[in-house]
């Protein structure tokens, strides 16, 4: 079991990400479930949807947990998209982004 790569506060490790995530946080959420294998337009346009976007949210962020083996549970998973919404895409993005340059820097 791993830990996240990027802190939940860590917002600002990527500057550009989060500005990006704090206005069109829907980008984002689509983006981080395109990795896992979902569309990216039904994603998004779900988040857009309230209390709809929790259920949503809660399931990608699992799955990425579960994908790269990081500790945690559905409860935390719940609390953190409730109550840090945006450090929570960020974080999430971190993480399935990291795995995507390292695949290029492989090539």
């Amino acid at each position: 079991m791993s830990d996240w790569q990027s802190s939940l506060f860590g917002c600002f490790d990527d500057f550009g990400l989060c500005i990006i995530t704090y206005f069109v946080p829907c980008y984002t959420f689509g983006k981080n479930a395109e990795a896992m294998g979902d569309s990216c337009l039904c994603c998004g346009l779900t988040y857009m949807f309230p209390i709809v976007h929790l259920v949503a949210a809660v399931s990608i962020r699992g799955r990425v947990r579960q994908e790269k083996g990081i500790v945690g549970g559905t409860c935390g998973d719940f609390f953190t998209v409730l109550f840090c919404p945006f450090c929570a895409l960020v974080q999430e993005a971190i993480e399935v982004r990291g795995d995507r340059l390292l695949s290029m820097a492989r090539e």
